[in-house]
């Protein structure tokens, strides 16, 4: 059978993150992707420009026409910009009794544009986090989500990873993308230990969209029967080739979008 996957994020106008991203990805490992779009955003790779949230009702109505029909076996969220946009969504997983949830909790743009209302990041901790399968914020995003300082190591990114565990989540993953060493850490954290997975930091402003994509590449994964930890190492890599293969790409002026087909030998 077909692995099937669903996306429910944000609209991204330049086709680097979000939504977008995420359908490539799914299509790059062999996933037929599903979407809900919760928000649409005017943004390219220098900036967000205009923020517009879909009707909370309506983002529920095409959760309940994906899933009356698909057989979704994992589902990715995104950027959830409101909070009844995040209720609305919560409800849903629960009345369809979703499976493989992996929640990024999207914040910003990588041009650092934000993407969340204040009132909604509670929602998050309370409403989809004890829903979550895994959980995948990166350095600024932990620390903001415990009202904390960045991590700035690998013991204090541990730290963070159990502190929101406290928040309901089956694991956490926290993305190293952010830091300065020579390799790109990432931990993943459950009830039975951390598991870590490094690769060679890539020099490139390229970046925009890298946790929409390993979010997404997770979901893949699971989405095709891989165990968690599997799914995370398969999104390590495939994002790390993307990025690799990011510079191959001249799309616009700011942080460039990864090669998200880089495997395939065409672009993204």
């Amino acid at each position: 059978m077909t692995p099937i996957a669903l996306t429910i994020a944000g609209s991204d106008s330049c086709g680097g993150a979000g939504i977008q991203a995420d359908l490539k990805t799914f299509a790059a490992l062999g996933v037929y992707g599903a979407s809900v779009i919760a928000a649409l955003t005017a943004q390219n790779t220098k900036g967000v420009a205009a923020v517009h949230d879909v009707p909370a009702d309506f983002v529920a109505r095409q959760i309940d026409a994906v899933f009356e029909d698909l057989d979704v076996r994992a589902v990715k969220i995104g950027m959830l910009s409101q909070a009844a946009t995040v209720d609305a969504v919560a409800e849903a997983l629960d009345r369809h009794a979703a499976q493989n949830v992996v929640l990024d909790p999207v914040m910003a743009a990588t041009s650092g544009g934000r993407l969340i209302a204040e009132g909604a990041v509670e929602r998050l901790r309370s409403r989809l986090f004890p829903r979550a399968r895994v959980v995948t914020p990166n350095l600024p995003e932990a620390a903001a989500l415990l009202g904390a300082s960045p991590a700035r190591d690998e013991r204090e990114m541990e730290r963070q990873a159990r502190l929101l565990l406290d928040f309901g989540p089956q694991a956490v993953l926290i993305k190293g993308g952010h830091g300065n060493t020579a390799e790109s850490v990432d931990l993943l954290a459950d009830a039975r230990g951390v598991t870590r997975l490094a690769a060679r930091r890539i020099a490139t402003r390229n970046t925009h969209g890298t946790g929409c994509t390993f979010s997404s590449a997770i979901a893949a994964g699971l989405a095709k029967g891989l165990d968690l930890t599997a799914a995370a190492q398969l999104a390590k890599d495939f994002v790390t080739d993307a990025i690799a293969g990011a510079d191959t790409l001249e799309v616009g002026h700011g942080h460039g979008p990864l090669n998200h087909f880089v495997r395939q030998g065409s672009s993204s």
